[in-house]
């Protein structure tokens, strides 16, 4: 064969299955499908084995990640389960230390967890694994490596997909060094598309075209371009891979790529979640033999491939920060879902708190819990047809499968927390229990804050039928401490939000009496002139807590009629929190919506790497009524209710505590059901001054956007663990966002896509929106965004400490402090 190749290439083969936990069949399917094809590359390599048929030499089977070895585990007999042991030690079969193809939903504590299964698998069988990979994802937070390295890998390969999304460094097909915030190294490859080695006809029966466009493409896609002649089918397949593998080969030399060797990945079948093809070995060695020696093919694990880097590629770069994922949009598309996820995370977290050792909760039961959670955050989020046919009933059956993973998980933990609870001396409820109640503060900081008591609707307190218009006083029942409080009447309880102040770890017991004539409670009559014998209270105060302005110790917030909230001053330097250069009020509304022009799915897949076009509609809320309905001793409550497009209610519930640095803001929302490309943002337009930084915690880090990231990866939204903080040199503010992981960046318009080039002061300082919906995605994003919601953020404040320390304390605030009924 003739070619312009100046070099002598390698090309390194890695044949795996794609895990897409649902897309391509329902989930419990999926989960025979990678036991079995583990089967069968045992079988395949014994039939190798068996007929000594050189074509056959050299068959490498990798498994993609540790979850296709855990279902194997649990469905294979001993004998077959001793033959894929045996084949990983002769270097046959590779095994891969990522637990699944992630999005940076993951829980940093139920990802530890699980990679210290697959670091303890290793060593149990003989075989530390060193090397892992991710195929599809277009994106891992920089604490992901971290953990990955903390549990022995020295090595990590990214198929990336770069739909709606875009590789890192400006390049592919390359190594480098991440490092990590502790320093350590983790040997990367920047590769190429998961099927790229498909699009080479480097597998039998199973070649495409999907990245590639060329002569060959109409024939491909039109299924056309092999013909009916079975005979045919292999020269023309030959053809067309010697030509495509040429080409990419020169472009390479062209390109300067220093380099010999070149990794593939390959698929048995042109299709996600693919069976193994024992023919590749075939085709290699027919190419081989085509490209005269000039091009050798070998199917390689990734241990193998790594190796060979180590060995061969010199001068490799060294590059720190976040590998922002452009694919963690889709937990927008089930922002109910994603709420319970949220809670069975926060939940995981507190059981790992209060019972360390596992004693009470065991660690199967979490290690189940966590397996869960990965599960539910791993990339899959549909069936492949929930746009394009959302009625289908497999794209229903996908959805609550899916669901079910966040479910599970928080049912798990909810009943660990309850048993480690119930050993602390948490009590169920009886007909006659006293209001007696244990309040936990399960963090190792102190905890000035509020938490809540429960009266049951049909409890008698101090031997009278309650109901909340009856004035109560709570106390530490060891100090007889009086603790500030304040009821409301919810659906079936009253509940009681007290002020507590607790040590680090702290248990105290606490009580509720009815109010007696000496206990110091707020009386509803007061003597300075505030309201009239009419019920309407319109006097001005000094001291204001109406639907105009809101004082409290620590803020002073201004209301108007136009927009809501246009003013909120920290009082203790007399600085406005609220950016200059916003219109708009902090929680209220942007609702996008695109028209389908074509059909749902082009639509949106001619996006690219926006997630709206130029004629997009965008709406802004609009403030239609504002009232205060709560006002006591713990807080004031506002009541903002807006027009916005694409709702049947849009309201802010703000809770404005009078000793307490924090503000609470729930946004509650009636979403009406549509079949186009959507985006519903709230807006953050928060600011600690001019002077400041803006910062996000991530699955196991802390970044500043435009700044702390890879070069070439996503600027314009990211997936938060918690909260989001600006920080100045005097002070930190920060929002805990409880239910919604996205924030978006940007002035929200359709543009040019400016990849990251760090440092970006400018991104960094830029416009800050949460984002709890979008059904942005083409294939397996949920497309009906209709329901009733609520997303529940704080705000809080911090004078002199450290960014790490004032995340950490968003943490705990998010997490809470723990009560429950007691003797």
């Amino acid at each position: 064969m003739k070619n312009n190749l100046k070099k002598t290439w390698d090309v390194y083969l890695i044949h795996h299955s794609h895990t897409d936990i649902g897309y391509t069949e329902r989930q419990d399917k999926i989960t025979r499908y990678h036991y079995d094809y583990i089967r069968q590359a045992i079988e395949l390599l014994d039939k190798a084995h068996r007929s000594q048929d050189p074509d056959y030499e050299g068959f490498v089977w990798q498994c993609e990640n540790y979850w296709q070895v855990e279902q194997f585990y649990k469905m294979a007999d001993e004998d077959l389960i001793s033959r894929f042991e045996a084949y990983v030690a002769s270097g046959e079969i590779g095994l891969s230390g990522n637990y699944l193809n992630m999005t940076d939903l993951t829980s940093e504590a139920a990802f530890d967890d699980v990679m210290e299964e697959v670091e303890g698998y290793g060593k149990r069988i003989g075989h530390p694994i060193t090397a892992g990979m991710s195929a599809d994802i277009n994106g891992l937070s920089w604490g992901y490596p971290e953990v990955l390295y903390r549990h022995g890998l020295r090595y990590f390969y990214t198929a990336l997909h770069p739909h709606h999304g875009m590789f890192p460094l400006f390049k592919k097909t390359c190594p480098y060094y991440w490092e990590t915030e502790s320093g350590e190294r983790i040997l990367m490859w920047n590769g190429d598309h998961y099927h790229v080695g498909n699009e080479m006809f480097l597998v039998p029966h199973a070649g495409s075209d999907y990245t590639f466009h060329d002569e060959f493409t109409a024939g491909l896609r039109a299924n056309s371009i092999t013909g009916r002649d079975a005979d045919k089918v292999e020269e023309r397949e030959m053809e067309i891979a010697i030509t495509r593998i040429g080409r990419y080969l020169e472009n390479l030399e062209k390109e300067e790529y220093p380099y010999d060797l070149v990794p593939f990945m390959v698929s048995g079948a042109i299709t996600d979640n693919a069976p193994p093809n024992l023919e590749i070995t075939r085709r290699a060695h027919k190419l081989t033999e085509a490209f005269e020696g000039r091009v050798r093919f070998r199917m390689v694990t990734l241990e193998d491939f790594f190796a060979e880097v180590k060995k061969r590629c010199k001068d490799i770069p060294v590059y720190k920060g976040d590998f922002t994922d452009w694919w963690a949009d889709g937990v927008g598309s089930t922002p109910a879902a994603v709420k319970v996820y949220r809670d069975a995370a926060r939940k995981y977290d507190l059981c790992k708190k209060l019972d360390p050792k596992g004693r009470i909760y065991s660690r199967e039961d979490m290690l189940q819990a966590a397996r869960d959670l990965m599960l539910y955050a791993e990339h899959t989020w549909g069936y492949s047809s929930s746009v394009s046919q959302p009625w289908d009933s497999m794209v229903e059956s996908l959805e609550y499968k899916k669901t079910a993973y966040a479910t599970n998980a928080n049912t798990q933990v909810s009943k660990g927390l309850d048993d480690i609870l119930a050993e602390r001396g948490e009590v169920s409820v009886r007909q006659d229990k006293p209001q007696h109640y244990i309040i936990i503060n399960p963090h190792n900081r102190r905890m000035k804050t509020s938490c809540y008591l429960y009266i049951e609707f049909w409890e008698f307190v101090d031997g009278v039928s309650f109901e909340p218009s009856m004035p109560i006083v709570v106390t530490n029942s060891a100090t007889g401490e009086v603790l500030k409080s304040q009821v409301k009447r919810i659906a079936r309880a009253t509940m009681v939000e007290v002020e507590v102040d607790l040590a680090p770890n702290e248990t105290i017991h606490a009580e509720i009496h009815l109010a007696g004539e000496n206990d110091d409670i707020e009386n509803t009559i007061r003597n300075h002139a505030h309201i009239g014998a009419d019920g309407i209270e319109d006097i001005l105060q000094d001291q204001r807590r109406d639907e105009y302005r809101i004082d409290s110790s620590f803020y002073t917030i201004s209301i108007d009629d136009t927009k809501g909230i246009n003013s909120i001053i920290w009082n203790r330097d007399n600085t406005e929190l609220l950016r200059a250069d916003s219109d708009l009020a902090p929680f209220s509304g942007v609702y996008e919506i695109t028209d389908i022009d074509t059909d749902p799915c082009d639509v949106r897949r001619r996006m690219g790497r926006n997630r709206k076009n130029c004629s997009t509609h965008r709406y802004y809320s609009r403030l239609k009524g504002k009232k205060i309905v709560e006002d006591g001793p713990v807080y004031t409550a506002l009541e903002l209710e807006y027009d916005l497009e694409g709702t049947g209610i849009y309201t802010v519930f703000l809770k404005v505590y009078r000793s307490l640095p924090k503000l609470e803001f729930n946004v509650r929302i009636h979403k009406e059901s549509k079949w186009e490309p959507e985006n519903l943002y709230i807006a953050l337009p928060f600011t600690a001054g001019n002077d400041g930084e803006f910062y996000l915690n991530k699955t196991g880090c802390i970044i500043r956007p435009g700044i702390d990231q890879l070069p070439g990866t996503c600027q314009d939204f990211y997936l938060i663990r918690n909260a989001l903080a600006w920080k100045s040199l005097g002070k930190t503010v920060a929002v805990i966002s409880k239910d919604v992981p996205l924030a978006a960046l940007g002035d929200l318009k359709a543009r040019r896509i400016e990849l990251c080039k760090a440092p970006d002061k400018a991104r960094n300082s830029a416009m800050v929106y949460s984002w709890p919906m979008n059904n942005f995605w083409e294939t397996n994003f949920k497309v009906d965004l209709a329901g009733f919601y609520e997303f529940r953020y704080s705000l809080i404040v911090d004078e002199g400490s450290s960014v790490a320390d004032v995340f950490n304390s968003c943490v705990c605030e998010d997490e809470g402090i723990i009560t429950g009924y007691a003797d």
